[in-house]
Order: structure tokens, then C-alpha cells, then sequence
């Protein structure tokens, strides 16, 4: 079976709140944002610090442990709502997009937005 190793990066303003229980579950189970992955395990993980303009050599860095893939959780670009996960209002990173054009720029591991409960309707 082909096993997928997986970085992922976290933002520090979630760092003492979350201690990534959900998006580490997915990962094991190979569901939500890790659904396409036939097998997949845990690389290492890293804590992005605003304005994040150390994204690429932490990027790099998780390649150099072995990451395939880095994937950036849900909560940087999502947010919980009564009715579940939404995209409206954004996460913990407005400039995410920005982030992973520069890590993609660097010629740095390829990066995905998605780990758990992904909004409805929302593919990485």
C-alpha cells in the first residue's frame, strides 16, 4: 500500500487551545481532509507564527522529516458555527492563500488546506 507522510502546520493562535486531537484522528483514519490518501501518517508538525513569513522553511523543514504533504487545518481559513463548520467569516488565517503561494513559490512541499470536520460542500 502506498503510505503518504503528512506534515501539518498550525497557527499560534490556536497553539494553547487545540492540541490537534481531531485533525491527527482523520489523518489515522485517512477520512475528511485526508480522505484521498490510501494510507497516511503523521510526518511531524509545526506551529506557523504571525505574519508567517516562515511558512516555507517550516514547510521545508517537515519535507526534510519526510512529509509528502503539508495540510493546513481546517480552523486557519474555516470557522465553527452553531450549524457546523462554515468558509463565511474565515479562520485563524487571513492570508492563508497568500501563505501557500509562497511555500508553492519556494518550490516547498505541496500544501492543503483541509484536516477534520471540513465545512459542507468544501473538497481540499
Amino acid at each position: 500500500a502506498d503510505m503518504t507522510k503528512i506534515g501539518i502546520i498550525r497557527c499560534e493562535k490556536n497553539e494553547t487551545l487545540c492540541p490537534l486531537t481531531n485533525c491527527i484522528a482523520c489523518l489515522d483514519k485517512t477520512v475528511q481532509g485526508f480522505a484521498q490518501y490510501e494510507e497516511a501518517r503523521l510526518a511531524g508538525v509545526f506551529t506557523c507564527r504571525c505574519p508567517g513569513d516562515k511558512l516555507p522553511e517550516l514547510a521545508e523543514k517537515l519535507r526534510a522529516k519526510g512529509a509528502d504533504v503539508i495540510h493546513m487545518p481546517t480552523c486557519l481559513f474555516a470557522n465553527k458555527t452553531e450549524s457546523g463548520w462554515t468558509l463565511e467569516g474565515g479562520g485563524f488565517c487571513p492570508n492563508i492563500d497568500n501563505l501557500l503561494e509562497a511555500v508553492h513559490d519556494a518550490s516547498g512541499p505541496p500544501c492543503v488546506k483541509g484536516t477534520a470536520h471540513l465545512p459542507k460542500g468544501y473538497a481540499p
